[in-house]
């Protein structure tokens, strides 16, 4: 949807807002994305939630509410950078500088690529990876400034090794985790206290299934084990806190990406069974809530968790020896912060780039 619009706090409540830090969440209105703007509510955050659905972004505002956090929201589709950039704005003028944002956008299709239209595949590319650019690119321009800051991309296991029938949404996965690697070393270069953070969660019991597309004959379901959207929440709540660059969440899968270094032709053998059956679900409840969101937000407000949540696991002990490894490393870490050098651009920038980018300071001339 073009154009952006913003709820925000009453401004009696703003003088309150000062001692909180700031996060935002693209994809805020559903699954991952509402349950990780809930989590950090409750560990006392002020949250921006940005989506394309409004009544997904007010049930998700409530959430935060009820945790007892500010909220605001702005309605805004990530691939339309304009919008994203109205929608950063004006959720900065509510609740403050971003200390935090999360790229949590994310649509899919299942089928045989050569059954996926295209205009279907560029769609899950522009939203899950474009999308990711997008607002990796917004979140720098609002960092910048302030000298701080942490992007969270929230990618997938499916990023060690692709899953048949996911092709548009395994290479937009591949592709967000070199992109934040790449910008990674950019930002090392500069010497800039700005992190990105990349995560790896396992297949979550969301509406994603709910609303991805389907040329199976029948609706999509995740490859099992499946874990409750909270535990995605909390490792990314973890890779916050623990500084983190890259982090796998969950032991599934730890030991999927150790399988596809250490034993990639067992791998490929493994996914290239992963067809129809073991992808595809009759379940009816599934069947009753399938809403294709593709080009177009939901009308209605989907719960945190889908239809799977029948031996889906709402634990991990991966992320409780993470967190306790933290903690430890903090006790033994005094190294000083290297100072922010700024370096000149590589290319002289046209205006909109400079604007979008953050980068005000002019060429050097050689």
């Amino acid at each position: 949807m073009k154009g952006s619009a913003i709820v925000g706090v009453p401004k009696r409540m703003n003088a309150a807002l000062n001692e909180q830090r700031v996060v935002v969440i693209t994809g805020g209105s559903s699954g991952i994305g509402r349950c990780t703007a809930a989590l950090f509510a409750r560990h006392g955050w002020r949250v921006g939630l940005i989506a394309r659905g409004l009544e997904g972004l007010a049930a998700s505002r409530r959430d935060v509410e009820r945790a007892g956090a500010f909220a605001a929201t702005a309605q805004a589709d990530v691939t339309d950078t304009a919008a994203l950039v109205n929608a950063a704005n004006a959720i900065v003028a509510e609740l403050g500088p971003i200390d935090v944002w999360i790229n949590c956008a994310g649509n899919g299709v299942y089928g045989r690529f050569g059954d996926v239209p295209e205009a279907e595949f560029q769609r899950v590319t522009d939203v899950t990876y474009h999308g990711t650019v997008n607002g990796t690119r917004v979140a720098l321009a609002q960092m910048r400034p302030q000298g701080r800051g942490c992007i969270v991309n929230v990618c997938s296991a499916i990023a060690f090794h692709g899953l048949p029938l996911m092709s548009s949404y395994a290479g937009a996965k591949a592709a967000v985790r070199a992109f934040g690697q790449a910008v990674q070393g950019e930002l090392k270069l500069e010497r800039s206290p700005i992190r990105i953070t990349t995560v790896f969660p396992p297949a979550a019991n969301t509406p994603y299934f709910s609303h991805a597309v389907s040329h199976m004959g029948w609706p999509a379901r995740p490859a099992w084990p499946v874990y409750q959207p909270e535990v995605v929440a909390q490792g990314i709540l973890q890779a916050v806190a623990g500084r983190r660059r890259e982090m796998t969440i969950s032991g599934t899968v730890v030991a999927f990406a150790l399988a596809t270094r250490l034993i990639p032709g067992l791998v490929a053998l493994g996914m290239g069974k992963m067809g129809i059956e073991r992808q595809a679900t009759g379940d009816p409840d599934a069947r009753r809530l399938q809403e294709p969101t593709l080009f177009a937000p939901s009308q209605l407000v989907f719960d945190v968790h889908g239809p799977f949540g029948r031996g889906a696991r709402r634990r991990s002990a991966h992320l409780w020896f993470e967190k306790r490894l933290t903690m430890l490393r903090r006790l033994f870490t005094f190294a000083p912060r290297p100072p922010v050098v700024a370096l000149p651009p590589t290319r002289v920038l046209s205006e909109q780039d400079r604007e979008l980018a953050g980068l005000a300071a002019p060429p050097v001339e050689t």
